[in-house]
């Protein structure tokens, strides 16, 4: 591990835990989706530099993963929303353990808010993702206010326009090589 990637103690560390503790946690029926913390960043790394990289944007270093993780994390303070870390909540296998991240994104390059996804290999196939999501929807349409929220997928990310179409999106176009999927309020 890097020394960027540990977290420092001290009066910093105080007010970061503070800032964290003002953002939004959402629960599900087994989840929990909470603010990210610097511990959550092995993760993130697994997920971006493993082999669906490429479908994020990829293939990315470590450095550059960390950076994409610091500016999705910096979203919160620029504009309200950005990424949730999901566990699952007491009473689950692996309570408390972190399976993937949740976020609502605005990234340069998107044309309106983003629904993004990504999870652990070992936390796929279980429907951990749709929930997640559906939580992360329903906060955004809600909660935030926000009038419009579309998933970007890569063409051949056939897992997330699966999962795009059981939560009731629809396909509305292309952007920049990626499937625009647009989300409905209320929708299952």
């Amino acid at each position: 591990m890097r020394p960027h990637e540990v977290p420092t103690p001290g009066p910093a560390a105080g007010f970061g835990a503070e800032l964290r503790g003002r953002l939004p946690v959402l629960e599900t029926a087994r989840l929990r989706l909470r603010a990210p913390v610097l511990e959550d960043f092995p993760l993130w790394a697994e997920i971006f530099c493993g082999p669906e990289g490429p479908m994020l944007g990829g293939p990315f270093t470590r450095d550059e993963v960390f950076r994409e993780f610091a500016g999705a994390v910096g979203m919160w303070l620029l504009r309200g929303h950005g990424p949730w870390t999901v566990e699952t909540r007491a009473g689950e296998d692996l309570a408390g353990e972190a399976l993937g991240f949740v976020l609502i994104g605005f990234e340069p390059g998107d044309r309106e808010p983003e629904l993004g996804m990504m999870f652990a290999q070992a936390a796929r196939g279980k429907g951990y993702a749709a929930e997640a999501a559906r939580a992360a929807r329903d906060h955004a349409f809600g909660a935030m206010g926000l009038p419009s929220l579309v998933s970007y997928i890569d063409p051949a990310n056939a897992p997330s326009q699966r999962l795009a179409a059981r939560l009731g999106t629809v396909r509305d176009g292309s952007v920049d090589e990626a499937e625009v999927w647009r989300h409905r309020e209320g929708a299952a």
